[in-house]
């Protein structure tokens, strides 16, 4: 690997530990060989996100349009001035990593560009595109050249980031109705945010979850403590968010703190280790 590269790919890591503690924790406790790969995916969806979410003063839809012209670009050139998309175009060509994932994800940014509201096929492709295809383009990774592998766990790899979306999605409630005037949960009114409602997310979130886990129980040791100390933290979130009255959510952002998330690791490893997930 080109010295470029090497630092086009410590931007992804770079970029991972200053947005997300959680993530970050986990990446580290993979084999250090898919450490690389993973902070580029999470470093690309990064700057994505933040293009729709936070540049409220320039216009978002050229800036996007402008990052998935730029995306295919480095892809098809194997070469970026840009190091996010540097390191990301390295991963897909060396991964093999599907076009057609890369365009979910973009048209999910997209529909955040545009989309107050959403049905119920507008929500369940809007988290196919903005979660489920990042956890597959990181099975990628993990399943390198092991194609009957990839496709063994692909179900539950997406079950996975589905429970992840959601549950954002439960935490970001406040933010997403108020900052961004979105409501993502099809029929359902934040106005009037019942605890029928908010017992059904939470009871299919739970059963994504459950899904999720017979995939994790099956990845190698060498990435399955990371995944599974991901899925430790958001099942921490989730029972916080269980706990509390359907207004809470529109008063607070519940969140897991790093003291408790360090807590969840010594537990975590000890399971992974003698295969008790």
């Amino acid at each position: 690997m080109d010295l470029y590269t090497r630092n086009a790919l410590d931007c992804g890591r770079i970029t991972t530990r200053n947005y997300s503690t959680s993530f970050s924790m986990g990446v580290r406790t993979l084999d250090k060989k898919f450490r690389p790969a993973i902070y580029a995916i999470y470093g690309y969806v990064r700057f994505a996100d933040e293009i729709v979410d936070t540049f409220h003063e320039q216009d978002k839809e050229a800036l996007l349009a402008d990052f998935k012209a730029r995306t295919h670009t480095a892809i098809d050139k194997g070469f970026s001035t840009n190091p996010i998309l540097h390191g990301f175009q390295w991963v897909v060509n060396t991964y093999g990593i599907e076009r057609d994932l890369i365009d979910a994800f973009l048209y999910s940014m997209e529909m955040d560009l545009h989309k107050a509201r959403f049905s119920d096929e507008e929500y369940r492709r809007y988290i196919y595109g903005s979660a489920e295809v990042v956890g597959l383009m990181c099975l990628r990774v993990f399943c390198s050249g092991r194609e009957k592998e990839y496709q063994q766990l692909l179900p539950a790899a997406r079950k996975l980031g589905e429970a992840f979306q959601k549950v954002n999605f439960l935490r970001d409630i406040r933010a997403d109705r108020d900052e961004r005037g979105r409501v993502y949960f099809p029929e359902v009114d934040l106005t009037d945010f019942s605890q029928e409602d908010k017992t059904r997310i939470e009871a299919e979130i739970r059963a994504d979850f459950e899904e999720a886990l017979e995939g994790i129980r099956s990845l190698d040791k060498e990435v399955r403590l990371g995944v599974y100390l991901a899925f430790r933290y958001y099942i921490e979130l989730l029972r916080k968010i269980e706990k509390a009255e359907p207004g809470e959510l529109h008063n607070q952002r519940f969140r897991v703190s790093n003291f408790r998330k360090l807590l969840l690791l010594p537990g975590s490893y000890l399971r992974n280790k003698f295969n008790r997930i």
